[in-house]
């Protein structure tokens, strides 16, 4: 009967994953295959609960450490003290298919003596209970393993844990025939909300529209909202001088990357300055392409400036030409002085839409010329929509925060952040969340 093991001190191995719990049986529940111990150890730890439940399924072995006598099943003693008697050498039981244990070994007053002796004053009774029992006692049956599986009803045990991770709100270790999910070192574990990639809305209609790495749609916009757009910045204290300083800053940084980075400006490479040609018009495009030549000239870049010469300059032209003086940039009024070999990189800011008229102009076409003639990579700063065939084809061209829909021509497309703040972008009917998240100059892709 299940009830004469009431009180008997057990020890029940539960594998490798759960370990090994000692205490006094306090039910056996036939029915529904369970076994639970009062007062539990746990890997020779007290548990802090005072009762615990297994069930067939999850028992290995179940050792008998001590079987109380008559009278004794209603007083059950205080388990670390019982287990640490003689009396603790017990028998071995099985777990047969109906889940109920059947002894296989001795009685405990048939029990074979334990190795006594002392060490620090405490009975050296884990050892004995690891490696005590003798040899020849051990079962002659297999453990039926396949029965015992049988036993366990793990689509059942996995329901009941997903109905309480339901409840609870908890997560497990993990469930078998899925893998856990594995993210990389930029990836954000904690669930947020579902990306919105159109973050940029436009008062009218979009005739090209551009994405940037992270998938962001950047559309662009015409001419005139873009002067606007400027012009209403400018209104609030992004003064063009502001404006001409952000964008020498980024296009500085775009062709400093263009140019090798730090493998090729670093110092030992002095004797291999790289050089830069710089084509500017007598326009507000002039100017910025004169502020990302000052900044080139800053980082040892050998920078030679062609600008024409005008008998009037804008005042924007003239407080950055007094800056560049400063340099060791070399300005030229003459192509004849610009470099006959191939030069690493030409920075195009010769063109203007309020100055169409400039590309009629002898030093334009000679300029055009030239560059073509050098072969070297072209840079365009803030390029205009050309209805016709532009003049110089760029490889890479920085459009200015928001891109204008530029064609073929323009080569790679690049946008800056000028530091036109969200309010502004509001008040010209612009929806504007900032694409650019931790760099200034990010790149564009035809969407």
């Amino acid at each position: 009967m299940a009830t004469d093991w009431l009180g008997s001190i057990v020890s029940i191995n539960c594998g490798d994953s759960l370990g090994v719990y000692q205490g006094r049986v306090s039910a056996v529940d036939q029915v529904s295959q369970t076994i639970s111990l009062t007062r539990p150890f746990h890997n020779g730890v007290k548990c802090l609960v005072p009762e615990v439940t297994f069930r067939a399924g999850d028992i290995t072995e179940l050792k008998i450490l001590e079987i109380p006598g008559p009278g004794d099943n209603q007083h059950f003693g205080d388990l670390h003290q019982t287990e640490l008697g003689p009396s603790g050498a017990g028998c071995q039981v099985g777990i047969n298919q109906n889940g109920t244990g059947s002894s296989s070994s001795r009685h405990p007053n048939q029990a074979t003596p334990k190795k006594s002796g002392l060490k620090n004053g405490q009975m050296k009774n884990k050892d004995d209970e690891c490696f005590g029992d003798d040899i020849e006692e051990i079962p002659d049956t297999d453990f039926d393993f396949e029965g015992n599986l049988a036993l366990f009803d793990k689509a059942a045990v996995f329901e009941e844990i997903d109905t309480y991770e339901r409840r609870s709100g908890t997560r497990s270790r993990g469930i078998p025939n899925e893998r856990p999910t594995r993210y990389r070192h930029d990836e954000n574990i904690l669930e947020s909300e579902p990306i919105v990639y159109r973050r940029i809305i436009v008062p009218h209609n979009v005739s090209k529209e551009f994405c940037t790495d992270s998938g962001l749609v950047v559309p662009s916009i015409s001419y005139e909202l873009h002067k606007k757009l400027l012009s209403v910045a400018e209104k609030h204290g992004l003064t063009l001088e502001r404006r001409l300083e952000m964008t020498g800053v980024c296009a500085s940084q775009m062709a400093l990357t263009l140019l090798g980075g730090p493998n090729r400006l670093n110092p030992k490479n002095v004797h291999q300055r790289p050089t830069v040609a710089l084509l500017c018009g007598p326009h507000v495009k002039g100017a910025q392409g004169i502020s990302c030549g000052r900044h080139l000239a800053n980082h040892d870049v050998q920078v030679i400036l062609f600008l024409p010469n005008f008998v009037k300059m804008l005042e924007s032209i003239t407080n950055e030409l007094s800056l560049f003086s400063k340099t060791q940039g070399q300005q030229v009024s003459s192509l004849k002085d610009l470099p006959t070999s191939p030069v690493d990189l030409v920075i195009n800011c010769l063109d203007c839409p309020e100055n169409v008229f400039l590309r009629d102009q002898p030093w334009y076409k000679a300029a055009v010329a030239w560059a073509n003639q050098n072969r070297a990579p072209v840079l365009s700063i803030d390029p205009p929509v050309h209805e016709v065939e532009q003049g110089i084809d760029a490889k890479w061209s920085l459009a200015l925060g928001l891109p204008l829909p530029l064609g073929e021509h323009a080569g790679r497309i690049y946008l800056c952040d000028i530091g036109i703040p969200q309010q502004v972008f509001q008040e010209v009917g612009i929806n504007y969340h900032s694409p650019f998240g931790c760099k200034f100059v990010i790149p564009l892709h035809s969407a």
